[in-house]
């Protein structure tokens, strides 16, 4: 059942749920926060509406600079920004920043323990037609190495917003993932959420669990259904959205594994470094049980439409039910 205490969409489940790019959550978020904060600056290098910072870049002209197809000299410029004070906002493709500007924000932005926000958009398989060379599935694993960095994967454009708010008013040097394509409202604005903390979204009418199933980003939603076919099927399952990857809600995480047969991760991403990785990584240091990681592995995207790639790499509601059953079968 779905977390009483979350105070969901109460469309979640029904056909016409209303569908939002989660990219436009970060727009909104992003305009708000500049009213909020006179230092809030936008940096864009040439991907001004596909990014949605045309909102801040159309009532903030003075505090936006266009730097073109130029995602080194984007981040280093913030950097220099944000050491005069300036709180920047810098978007792009996660393909190209932090995927082609990695070194520059590890050492101008991170190094420098500089509050710069990266927003790396259109990222995972979902960005479908534009193919494998678009398609970032490896920027997590880039960006929570980085010391200091935070690593925020929204699940939702409401969460976005919030996130994107919240982030303006640390001082700490923060990615924040973003996918496409339009999809499912999850929460509502009555929703928590907090940066470094996880969220419970469903939990089984017994209370017993049998898999625990972490989850970030656009895939949440297809968690979430999975869950509840399995629900019919009197398999207990938790789902936990995690939206903040870096730092991770440790305690969130022991507390659901504790009375749990086994874990999935869920993830459109690599499974080698992702949040996947993360929980693993922490399980495995202080509650050793037995993990799947469901994900991309060890390949490219391909080109399809979003719809076609999610079931292609098994990510819809039928692969995570389908990897559920297995799980449990090895459990037993």
């Amino acid at each position: 059942m779905l977390s009483v205490s979350q105070k969901l969409s109460p469309k979640l489940f029904d056909h016409d749920v209303e569908m939002v790019p989660i990219r436009k959550g970060f727009g909104e978020g992003l305009l708000e926060a500049a009213n909020l904060d006179p230092r809030v600056v936008g940096l864009c290098a040439d991907l001004t509406e596909s990014t949605q910072m045309h909102f801040f870049k159309n009532a903030f002209p003075k505090r936006f600079i266009e730097m073109g197809v130029a995602e080194q000299n984007l981040v280093t410029v913030a950097s220099g920004m944000a050491a005069m004070g300036k709180i920047p906002f810098v978007t792009s493709y996660a393909m190209f920043s932090p995927g082609r500007n990695w070194e520059q924000i590890r050492t101008t932005i991170a190094y420098n323990d500089r509050p710069v926000k990266i927003i790396g958009s259109h990222a995972g398989i979902s960005v479908g037609p534009d193919g494998g060379t678009h398609q970032a599935l490896e920027d997590i694993a880039l960006m929570r190495v980085i010391p200091r960095m935070v690593v925020i994967s929204p699940c939702d454009a409401i969460e976005a917003r919030k996130a994107t708010i919240a982030a303006a008013k640390t001082t700490d040097p923060t990615y924040i993932r973003l996918a496409r394509e339009k999809t499912p409202i999850i929460t509502s604005e009555e929703s928590s959420f907090e940066i470094g903390k996880a969220n419970v979204l469903f939990q089984p009418v017994t209370g017993v669990v049998d898999i625990a199933i972490f989850v970030t980003g656009a895939l949440v939603h297809n968690a979430i259904l999975a869950a509840r076919i399995l629900e019919k099927d009197k398999i207990g399952i938790t789902v936990v959205n995690i939206s903040t990857i870096k730092p991770l809600d440790e305690s969130t995480i022991l507390r659901v594994v504790r009375g749990a047969k086994a874990v999935l991760t869920v993830e459109e991403h690599q499974i080698a470094g992702g949040m996947g990785s993360a929980v693993a990584e922490f399980l495995g240091a202080n509650f050793p049980i037995r993990i799947e990681r469901l994900g991309i592995r060890d390949e490219f995207g391909q080109s399809g439409t979003p719809v076609e790639l999610i079931k292609y790499f098994s990510l819809d509601e039928v692969g995570i039910v389908n990897a559920t059953r297995a799980l449990i079968k090895k459990s037993a």
